[in-house]
């Protein structure tokens, strides 16, 4: 837990916080009230140790702001002898409970066991109350499920490796084009493994700046960059006993990949800023729409990271691969988005169901997501037609064909000509500017710049 001791007394913080260190707690410590509040202020401590007599402060009114500003942590109240009636009374305050001074080892270790017990419990409670209210919202839920259940027999194979995997403690790498699901599938992975009770924490590597995504994942202490204005705890730390997911681990900058091959490793990590060796036990789900083998030969990507990562590996099959599986995505998204705007729409016509299968989808799932809320949203008819579908129609063999004078690979056309049909295109479907930029497997500054400069100024929001 992230514990607090607020004390006037220098050996009582010290020595209580070492002993609270080597139990394997993060330990703070204020010397009054004033700077315990602004700590508290700014960080979400689990249990505070607070002594009801702080030179001329009152105990039991520090206890009164302390409850006004994080009513669930757990304060424990020290206390003489001879006070141990105020610390009755501070119990009935709301504090949690109280350790007469002076007191031994195995006193404050009985009170961290209890104290933890609490601390579990509310956790529970609050998943529950988080379960219950995602179950009350289902019916209105922005994002339909995904079939883990796939009829082609190549996603079926890769689908089987990963559900196997799931109950271990192996780490996975998720490969495949952009939009088909692998951050959903590394969820997934998570609810059917032991480890569906603990946290699941998702970092997005390509979404921050070098300095930025190192802080986030390792965390940083008070100072060690520009804009470091107190110590920070970073995702490893929030992950700790659950599973960190690494979307997009192609994207991850050289200059960070040792430290998390050393976190593979051993388990071990520092925050920016600080030299003391932290522990996490932590499982790793990677994933990534590049081809990483391709990645080490460019010398973007480290070897013996890959082989770290790459423990149990699965490619997800693009959506053009899978007809079979393509008609009853369509079908499931078709019947949520009916329900949601409520339209009795029940299914495609030939035609949209031809539209269907002759489109390449390059933007898979997202694209037909998008795509299928649209039409069900501008359907004419009981049924979704071709006409209703945004995509231009392709052939089967998954080649587009566009419309008249529009570029096409091949032909007499200038890169400016094909680059700007394409970025128009993926700016079209695409559900975010970052979500495109992800797929053009370029920078979202990038990305403005080439708009910018092709005069591109429909953009998706």
């Amino acid at each position: 837990m992230d514990v607090l001791i607020v004390d006037d007394e220098r050996s009582i913080r010290m020595t209580t916080s070492v002993a609270l260190e080597v139990e394997g707690h993060y330990v703070e410590t204020a010397e009054d009230g004033a700077v315990a509040l602004k700590r508290i202020k700014e960080e979400n401590f689990a249990l505070i140790f607070l002594d009801l007599r702080l030179g001329d402060e009152d105990g039991l009114d520090v206890l009164q702001k302390i409850i006004a500003l994080r009513p669930e942590a757990l304060v424990v109240i020290f206390t003489a002898f001879g006070s141990i009636p105020t610390a009755v009374r501070a119990t009935q305050l709301g504090a949690f409970d109280y350790l007469e001074k002076p007191f031994t080892p195995d006193e404050l270790r009985a009170i961290l066991i209890k104290a933890q017990k609490a601390h579990r419990n509310q956790k529970e409670v609050t998943e529950l109350k988080a379960t219950v209210q995602s179950l009350k919202k289902e019916v209105v839920q922005s994002s339909p499920p995904i079939d883990f259940s796939p009829v082609d027999p190549t996603a079926q194979a890769e689908f089987d490796v990963l559900f196997r995997a799931a109950p271990t403690s192996a780490s996975i790498l998720i490969l495949g084009e952009s939009g088909t699901g692998k951050s959903v599938i590394a969820r997934e992975i998570h609810d059917r493994s032991h480890l569906r009770d603990k946290p699941f924490v998702t970092v997005s590597c390509p979404s921050l700046s070098k300095e930025l995504l190192e802080s986030a994942l390792f965390g940083h202490m008070k100072g060690s960059f520009t804009g470091a204005v107190k110590d920070t705890w970073g995702k490893i730390h929030a992950a700790d006993g659950g599973t960190l997911f690494l979307d997009e681990i192609g994207e991850l900058p050289m200059e960070i990949q040792p430290k998390l091959l050393r976190f593979l490793q051993e388990k071990e990590y520092e925050r920016l800023g600080e030299n003391k060796v932290r522990e996490a036990n932590v499982r790793i789900i990677a994933a990534t729409n590049r081809d990483l083998k391709e990645s080490i030969k460019a010398g973007d990507f480290r070897e013996d990271l890959y082989y770290r990562l790459n423990v149990i590996s699965v490619t997800i099959p693009p959506l053009r691969q899978r007809p079979t599986d393509l008609e009853n995505f369509a079908k499931t998204y078709l019947k949520f988005f009916a329900t949601q705007v409520g339209r009795r729409i029940e299914e495609f016509s030939e035609s949209g169901r031809a539209a269907l299968l002759r489109h390449s989808w390059p933007g898979n799932l997202r694209e037909l997501r998008n795509a299928i809320e649209r039409a069900t949203i501008l359907a004419r008819g009981s049924k979704v037609a071709a006409e209703d579908l945004p995509t231009p129609s392709s052939q089967s063999n998954g080649a587009e064909i566009f419309e008249p004078g529009t570029p096409t690979i091949g032909g007499e056309h200038s890169l400016d000509e094909i680059e700007l049909a394409h970025l128009t295109r993926v700016l079209h479907w695409a559900p975010s500017f970052h979500d495109a930029a992800q797929v053009l497997g370029i920078d979202k500054a990038t990305l403005y710049r080439k708009r910018k400069r092709l005069g591109i100024n429909q953009i998706t929001p």
